[in-house]
């Protein structure tokens, strides 16, 4: 706690908020759409946070990111835009900088070294014509395969899955003994990440890069990705009757009951274990990826600033830029969200094993990429959710599907 509050008031007294300052203090209401428990729990950190560094934190969550970030974008058109919004790390805001329509935080970040410290994936993202237009607070993997330590062994599960071979045949082990082998929310989100996560371990990062960064036709119609869509598909039956619809954090707790066996989602995921006091390696275990050859891959979130002259306003914003990118909120924040800090040269004991096995992934330059929104516009991200789910739900020939992808990734 000592080091929390030492570096928060490095960062006022930085920044001219101390104390003896008679100027009211700044004053940020933030969008989000952190509403899950472990979520909530992580906002609250960095919202103690600014309030420890001499702001007010003006709460506005707004369930789902599509429906938090058209609250953003209505209220900025609108003339009342928020100090601060979360999006993803991705493309998403790439429109509202090209409109004018938010401030820069260059002095924060030149000030603190951004460039020294954040992966260059996060960087080419933020950093826009030589402008820092967003401070990002995490790093998540979206593709970790979370499995229940209590359902393995009532499967007879004896050690955790080395490729997918073997996560086919732990999943054939947990039907077997009557448990749900996949929890699944059957919305297309979902859908994308078990794709994604079939793209990663089965293709590797060469066909992921092909594929997302390249969208490659010759790839696509390769039988090589064929594989990965045969996969994919392959997963669905070890779902359950009632996977359409149900939400992430609902498929988590079945994990957390010992009703299901596997979860691939994101580290977010962790945020759900934490909240219900089950510890990694104990009660669940974690796998970032099956070998060296599977990408890291990096996704997660940033807070935006809407544009304003309005010079507290800006000085809120600047106050929120340092202090959700200073090393105690790192650890603080991503302790609880699941995730890891943006930035290495935190003390990493303070962290989970499993954080610890994403950072050490994250020091091997090589495994890095970017998540599919970054190579994607939205509106080939969301052609792609859509064939995929299609594809999920419905009897698609593959070949036919991996036409459908390589036009929609080519329009």
């Amino acid at each position: 706690m000592f080091r929390i509050t030492r570096h928060i008031l490095a960062v006022t007294c930085m920044l001219g908020f101390g104390a003896s300052a008679q100027a009211a203090p700044p004053k940020a209401e933030v969008i989000h759409w952190w509403t899950a428990g472990g979520e909530s729990a992580a906002v609250r950190s960095l919202a103690d946070a600014y309030k420890a560094a001499g702001g007010i934190w003006v709460d506005t969550a707004v369930a789902l990111g599509e429906q938090a970030r058209s609250v953003t974008i209505n209220r900025i058109v609108g003339g009342n835009p928020p100090v601060a919004a979360q999006f993803n790390t991705s493309r998403q805001f790439l429109d509202l900088i090209e409109q004018d329509m938010l401030n820069n935080v260059d002095e924060v970040a030149i000030r603190d070294g951004w460039d020294k410290f954040l992966p260059e994936t996060v960087l080419k993202v933020i950093k826009v014509n030589g402008h820092y237009y967003a401070a990002p607070v995490n790093i998540h993997m979206p593709t970790w395969i979370w499995y229940s330590k209590p359902a393995f062994k009532k499967a007879g599960i004896a050690s955790e899955p080395k490729s997918v071979d073997e996560l086919f045949a732990a999943l054939n082990k947990l039907k077997a003994a009557g448990l749900v082998p996949l929890a699944h929310g059957g919305q297309g989100w979902q859908e994308s990440i078990l794709f994604t996560a079939m793209l990663a371990n089965v293709g590797g990062k060469d066909l992921y890069l092909k594929v997302f960064r390249d969208h490659d036709k010759a790839t696509i119609n390769s039988p090589a990705f064929k594989q990965v869509l045969t996969a994919y598909k392959r997963l669905r039956a070890y779902t359950d009757a009632g996977a359409p619809g149900r939400n992430w954090n609902d498929a988590t707790a079945m994990l957390i009951t010992g009703k299901a066996g596997v979860q691939i989602m994101g580290d977010w995921a962790k945020g759900e274990f934490s909240l219900a006091k089950q510890n990694p390696g104990i009660d669940f275990g974690c796998i970032a990826g099956f070998g060296p050859n599977s990408p890291y891959i990096i996704q997660g979130d940033v807070l935006v600033f809407p544009k304003t002259s309005n010079p507290e306003a800006i000085k809120a914003q600047k106050l929120l830029a340092a202090v959700a990118t200073a090393p105690a909120t790192q650890i603080a924040f991503n302790s609880r969200k699941g995730s890891i800090p943006i930035r290495t040269d935190v003390d990493a004991s303070k962290l989970d094993l499993c954080a610890q096995q994403g950072l050490a992934i994250m020091k091997d330059k090589s495994r890095q990429v970017g998540n599919g929104e970054v190579f994607m516009t939205p509106d080939q991200n969301g052609a792609l959710t859509d064939i995929l789910t299609a594809y999920w739900n419905t009897s698609v020939p593959v070949e036919k599907v991996q036409r459908d992808i390589a036009a929609a990734l080519n329009n």
